[in-house]
């Protein structure tokens, strides 16, 4: 017995040094991480201060320093239903870090309770469409040493968010290169009556041609093979993976090359916190191929 009270007392101080290690070790590399900024700025497609969460790799400063350094690539990562601008680095604090490993600038914009990325032909002033595609590519691009074409630019999101990295890359591939979604819903036909989309645009029964031409699986035909990069993932369990199944197929009937990720999961941070990481390295991929 006094042996193991013995023990006890001479691990002590051991295990004291070793937590004490890891704590300036994680300080360390707080000090040495990303930047992770908020800016807002007046939108005349919105009426109103937009507010937009900016992560730059933590070398930025050299980038912007030397002349001839190269410019950063951009992903425009977007919320899904109920979220906001903050949503990715709150419940995803590891998003930060991979703005360092891959040297790439994040940008999460704010895209409402329920402004589902596009411009409302009903609701005034939700013109989340213009607003991100127009107004805040021009501002990051005249703000910070961008890429300025759609090599550099790339367009990402979860849910709603899924939804409308496919959505606005499809409608301006001169803008955006590359496009990934995560457990997005991709058809909204199949959402009538929920999640606020009828609020923009009129009932489904009233409006139904309107509903399909803002849905991303009757928007297929916008494209021509490797007109834009695409990457789409989504749970097996996830009460979307119908629709997004039904959209690979029809990419893979009409001949457009894309990625197809499904594992086990359902509609969860969880989930999405991994998906991330897959789709980075897609966008890391495409962002390489740009420079050839």
């Amino acid at each position: 017995m006094r042996n193991s009270i013995l023990r006890k007392y001479i691990n002590r101080p051991i295990i004291l040094c070793l937590s004490m290690l890891i704590v300036i070790l994680l300080v360390s590399s707080q000090g040495q991480a990303a930047s992770v900024d908020t800016i807002a700025f007046y939108s005349m497609a919105m009426h109103r201060d937009m507010k937009t969460v900016v992560i730059l790799p933590k070398d930025y400063e050299n980038v912007k320093a030397v002349s001839e350094a190269p410019a950063l690539p951009v992903v425009y990562l977007l919320h899904g239903y109920s979220g906001d601008y903050s949503d990715w680095i709150k419940k995803v604090p590891a998003v930060a870090s991979y703005a360092d490993q891959y040297h790439l600038m994040i940008v999460c914009p704010d895209g409402g309770f329920a402004g589902w990325y596009f411009d409302s032909p009903v609701k005034k002033y939700s013109n989340y469409e213009t607003f991100i595609t127009t107004e805040l590519v021009q501002w990051v691009d005249k703000h910070y040493k961008t890429i300025k074409n759609k090599k550099g630019r790339a367009i990402m999101g979860l849910s709603m968010g899924g939804y409308g990295a496919l959505y606005l890359a499809i409608l301006h591939q001169n803008i955006f290169g590359a496009a990934g979604s995560m457990s997005g819903a991709v058809d909204i036909t199949g959402l009538a009556g929920s999640f606020g989309i009828q609020d923009l645009l009129g009932s489904y029964s009233e409006y139904p041609k309107r509903w399909e031409q803002h849905s991303v699986l009757y928007l297929t035909h916008k494209l021509i093979n490797d007109s834009l990069k695409m990457i789409i993932d989504c749970g097996s369990d996830d009460f979307l993976y119908q629709q997004n199944l039904a959209l690979h197929k029809k990419l893979l009937y009409d001949k457009i090359d894309h990625d197809f990720i499904t594992r086990p999961g359902a509609h969860t941070w969880d989930y999405w916190a991994n998906s991330i990481q897959f789709e980075l390295l897609f966008m890391d991929h495409f962002f390489k191929q740009g420079k050839n």
